[in-house]
Formats: C-alpha cells, sequence, structure tokens
C-alpha cells in the first residue's frame, strides 16, 4: 500500500533512474534466457554498479532531466499555461541534452534535437512518423510538477513528445504515462489503472484537451483530430495490458513482453512498463528487477515501471543504498524533494 507523506515526486524520479540503470545492460539482450545467464535469476538482480561506485544511466534519465530543467525553467520565466515558454525551455534543454546523450541515445531524439539546435521550427525537426519510446519514458517530470491543471498537464505531455517524437500515438501514450504517474502520485489502486486509463483514452478521442490547437496546432493542419487514431493504438494495447494485468492473466514468471509488447515503441513501453508494476504492486524492487529482465527495450520499460512504483510508494520503496549508487542522484532528490514540497 501507499503510505501518507510518501514523496511521491522523489519516488518517481529516483524510481526511474533505478530502473534505468538496472535495465540498461539488459536492454540489447533479446531473450530473458541470455539475460539470465549472464546476470543470474531475475528476482535476484542487483543494481549494476561501475567500480567507482555508479550505477550508470542512459539517455532515458538524462532526457528525463532535460524536461524536468524545461519545465522548472518555464515555470520560473512565462508559466506553464501557455505554450510559449514551454516551447522555447523545451527546445533549449533538449538541445543542451546533445553534449551529455548518456548511453546508447535513440536516433529519434538525436535527430529531431539536432534540428532544434540548428533552429527549424519544432514542427519540422520533429519526426512525424516516429513513435518510438523516447516520447514516453521521459515523461515523469509532467506529472509530478506542482501547479498546472489537469488540461495543461496533457498538453505539457503531448508537447514534449511533439518536439522529437512526432507520430500521433506518441503523443497520446505520453499523455496517458504522465496521467498514470499522476493517479498513482495521488494513492489510486494500482489495480484500477488499466480501466481508469482506457477511459481516459476513449474520453480524449471525443474531447481533446482545451487549447490543442494553439499548443501543438504546428504539427497538424487538420488539428486535434491527428491524434485519433494515436489514442486508438493505445486503446488496444490497453485492452491487452487489463487483461494480462487480471487476477490469472499472465505469469509472473515469463517475459512481460509476450503479453504487451516489446516497448520500443511508446504504447509498447507504457503497457510493459505498467505491466510490470502492477504484477509486483507492493515491491518496487521486484517490479523493476522483472522490468529489466525483458526481451525488448528493457531500460526504457523498466524506468517506466520504477516511475510508477515510485509514484506510487515514494522514496521509501527504494533501498538507501541504491538511492546513492545511481547517476544523478543529487540533482533528483532535489528536484523530487522541491516538487514534493509544492515549490
Amino acid at each position: 500500500m501507499s503510505t501518507p507523506n510518501k514523496r511521491p515526486a522523489t519516488g518517481a524520479l529516483i524510481g526511474s533512474a533505478l530502473g534505468d540503470a538496472m535495465g540498461q545492460p539488459t536492454e540489447f539482450l533479446t531473450s530473458v534466457t541470455r539475460i539470465e545467464a549472464e546476470f543470474g535469476p531475475w528476482r535476484g538482480m542487483r543494481l549494476p554498479v561501475r567500480h567507482d561506485g555508479v550505477a550508470l544511466v542512459t539517455d532515458d534519465t538524462e532526457m528525463t532531466l532535460a524536461v524536468a530543467r524545461a519545465l522548472r525553467k518555464a515555470q520560473e520565466t512565462g508559466g506553464l499555461s501557455r505554450p510559449e515558454p514551454v516551447t522555447g525551455a523545451l527546445i533549449e534543454h533538449f538541445s543542451a541534452w546533445l553534449d551529455h546523450p548518456g548511453i546508447a541515445p535513440g536516433n529519434t531524439c538525436m535527430t529531431a534535437c539536432r534540428a532544434l539546435r540548428k533552429g527549424t521550427p519544432w514542427a519540422q525537426a520533429t519526426l512525424p512518423n516516429s513513435k518510438g519510446c523516447g516520447a514516453t519514458m521521459r515523461v515523469a517530470p509532467v506529472a509530478l510538477i506542482p501547479g498546472p491543471a489537469p488540461h495543461h498537464r496533457a498538453l505539457l505531455a503531448q508537447l514534449q513528445s511533439a518536439l522529437t517524437h512526432g507520430h500521433p500515438t506518441a503523443l497520446a501514450a505520453s499523455d496517458l504515462t504522465a496521467y498514470a504517474i499522476r493517479l498513482l502520485a495521488h494513492g489510486t489502486a494500482p489495480a484500477l489503472l488499466p480501466e481508469l486509463l482506457l477511459a481516459y483514452a476513449r474520453a480524449s478521442v471525443l474531447t481533446p484537451p482545451p487549447g490543442w490547437g494553439q499548443w501543438l496546432g504546428d504539427l497538424a493542419p487538420q488539428g486535434a483530430a491527428y491524434v485519433d487514431g494515436g489514442w486508438q493504438e493505445c486503446i488496444s494495447v490497453l485492452e491487452r495490458l487489463a487483461a494480462a494485468a487480471a487476477p490469472g492473466g499472465v505469469d509472473p514468471e515469463a517475459d512481460p513482453c509476450l503479453a504487451t509488447g516489446a516497448g520500443w515503441i511508446a504504447e509498447e513501453a507504457l503497457a510493459t512498463g505498467l505491466l510490470c508494476f502492477l504484477l509486483f504492486p507492493d515491491d518496487p524492487v521486484t517490479a523493476v528487477r522483472r522490468a529489466a529482465c525483458t526481451s525488448g527495450d528493457s531500460d526504457s520499460i523498466a524506468a517506466l515501471a520504477g516511475a510508477f512504483a515510485g509514484a506510487y510508494h515514494g522514496i521509501a520503496g527504494w533501498p538507501p543504498e541504491w538511492i546513492s549508487q545511481v547517476e544523478h542522484s543529487t540533482e533528483l532528490l532535489a528536484l523530487g524533494g522541491a516538487w514534493d514540497e509544492g515549490a
């Protein structure tokens, strides 16, 4: 169960980084059997620590920090209720990310951010056919920063995706991921999530958030109808998630990717990361271990599982020694602490 005063922002940011670090060495190992042959049984996987005691993260955490820094700057300089300060801050911090992209950065992010750095308008810099998981694995700060109204969080989630991953499914999956993290941070029972996300997706097909055209209209001349197909793809994978997460739906010892996808694309990363958490809702460490031992995009799946688990359980869900070892822990703790205090 979640606990009062759990510090959900801190727990989610640290959890995302821990999942990322856990999945970093297993990302390109394409079978659970191969992963366990190298790292031992998945339930006993340790946080991989370098000789100097640091657990390295990948571009997943680096880009999560870029989003967090951008939101903080926009909030300080122009607010989060208008697209101009947010877009400018995201472009600035996505461009700066190119100098420190982390391990195995995604091609879509690199290509789009290079164009943004050159001054290309974002609607031309983005890759409109890409729905890679880079859109979802970095969206947690949108759910956690205090202040925005619900419809502004939806717009922020979609906008941060749109700057690099312009596919409508990437926008919808990012919105859903932020919504799920927000629900968990407020103590929503994990078992309720699949149906709540399905309801949110079905409603979004009919009614886009107010201001969509002002925030994202440059992406598609046809307006908010652009994302309808993306919501339908997300509804399809969420239905698979609901079946898999139901009692007796899947064997927790089996590869979760077999049920909800390998996670290389946005909607599957959301679904499989969430499935790993829902299989072990009361055990955050086991959830990220399960996510890191998967045949798909293990670091992104585990980063999302860690964000979900951390939002629900807070910082107390993670071993103190892991927190001190993960790369960027000082900044993540500072950001999460400020946001948990409402700053």
